[in-house]
């Protein structure tokens, strides 16, 4: 009779575990995988919307202009010296604001000051 019921204990005890087991991976899943492919699409459809023009931080924190997009790279123009022109990955830039929505935040400055940004 006892090893009827220690049987039945431990089928019980295996069940639990299994049970820990899968509240552990939705644990992991919600709090750790799923945020970063979230994280990953956002980055990947933020580097495909990248058009000239566009103001980028790098990872380095350089701000730059982008001159040029090509497949896998990028040539971006940092400071005000028109020599400084870097081709550089475009898995290298961590911020992007579109050239459009600068100029809208201006919209009350006056238009000279616009013109010296657009250079």
């Amino acid at each position: 009779m006892n090893s009827i019921a220690a049987a039945a204990g431990a089928g019980n005890g295996t069940m639990i575990m299994v049970i820990y087991m899968i509240v552990i991976v939705a644990i992991f899943y919600f709090l750790l995988i799923r945020p970063q492919r979230n994280e990953q699409k956002r980055v990947s459809a933020m580097l495909s919307n990248l058009e000239v023009g566009d103001s980028v931080v790098t990872t380095s924190g350089f701000y730059g202009v982008v001159l040029d997009v090509t497949e896998e790279d990028v040539i971006v123009e940092f400071g005000n010296n028109k020599n400084c022109r870097i081709p550089m990955r475009k898995t290298a830039i961590a911020e992007v604001e579109k050239a459009d929505s600068a100029v809208d935040s201006t919209a009350g400055t006056d238009k000279k000051s616009v013109d010296l940004k657009k250079k």
